[in-house]
């Protein structure tokens, strides 16, 4: 069987990196990674240029894409959000309006976010299904919930699209500004003797669904190569919520130096949301997916990983 070839969007993002080093790892006999490139730049395009972008996609002649390209960041998006707007929304629908165009036969898998589900959560005594209602409550997951939306009505025309809404992924190379990796770039400075014994945090008792990047990887390449889902969107989610102290006392564990935690007034916001988890079912029955990394190990890698960057 000839590999499909998986056009990768934002392939060198923080889950860029893991889909390509999961191909090479688990799926390289299957998959075929390609670069999202422009032909008349020779560099990636800007997604909110729909000219660059419908370039790309023909001259990838890809038989999926794997649309990752995005504001990530929830705080990005809430300092500017018509930007977010921009690329999250409008840059989604280039990409998609490019494939429909210039390679209708191919598939788009898309990464939303739980985001989209706000209030929703709130509403519920249980992790919720893909059947919740998209109620978004902040600027961040507006845009995914709109992009969301979109890509599902297209997806009623005919379109291949598949939208995953992934829950808290962590892994080494995220950047401080989510807080696993925050919290062990703190320890890993305390380790090496650059930082005081004090581990600033800010709220921990939210209650989160938190797995391993590499399962989320794992997850879009299983939509990018089976057959077409029966369902066009899923939870990438473990059904576990774990509170954020026990993810902080999961690291402390992990480090021999004796560490207070004090609470940072400037980092501390309240919970809009006091627990966020997703029933991951449906991915599980329709493509056989399950969360394979448990949480201690992923810990230990992003713990790992900032020491590591430190030494060298």
């Amino acid at each position: 069987m000839p590999k499909r070839r998986l056009l990768i969007t934002g392939s060198q993002g923080f889950v860029g990196r893991a889909v390509t080093a999961r191909i090479l790892s688990h799926h390289a006999d299957r998959i075929e990674p390609v670069e999202f490139i422009d032909p008349d730049t020779a560099s990636r395009p800007d997604i909110t240029d729909a000219q660059a972008v419908e370039r790309a996609i023909g001259a990838a002649e890809a038989d999926a894409v794997l649309h990752l390209a995005a504001i990530a960041a929830p705080r990005e998006a809430q300092k500017d959000p018509t930007h977010a707007w921009s690329v999250n929304v409008m840059g989604t629908l280039h990409i998609a309006n490019a494939m429909r165009r210039l390679t209708p036969k191919a598939r788009l898998i898309w990464s939303g976010s739980s985001e989209a589900y706000g209030n929703a959560f709130n509403r519920s005594t249980s992790p919720v299904s893909e059947g919740a209602a998209l109620e978004p409550m902040s600027p961040y997951g507006a845009t995914k919930a709109a992009a969301d939306i979109m890509l599902r009505q297209m997806a009623e025309d005919g379109f291949e699209a598949i939208a995953f809404r992934p829950f808290n992924h962590t892994g080494p190379g995220q950047t401080p500004d989510y807080v696993v990796p925050a919290f062990a770039e703190q320890i890993a400075r305390i380790e090496a003797g650059l930082q005081e014994p004090i581990l600033n945090v800010g709220n921990l008792e939210a209650r989160r669904d938190f797995l391993d990047v590499q399962d989320v990887a794992e997850a879009y390449l299983l939509a990018a190569t089976g057959p077409l889902p029966a369902r066009r969107c899923y939870n990438v989610s473990t059904g576990q919520p774990v509170m954020i102290e026990a993810l902080l006392q999961g690291l402390l564990a992990k480090s021999s130096r004796s560490i207070t935690v004090q609470v940072d007034p400037a980092r501390y916001f309240p919970n809009k949301v006091e627990t966020a988890s997703g029933d991951p079912s449906s991915l599980t029955s329709d493509l056989g997916w399950s969360p394979s990394i448990d949480l201690q190990e992923t810990l230990q890698s992003v713990l790992d990983a900032q020491r590591a960057r430190l030494r060298n």
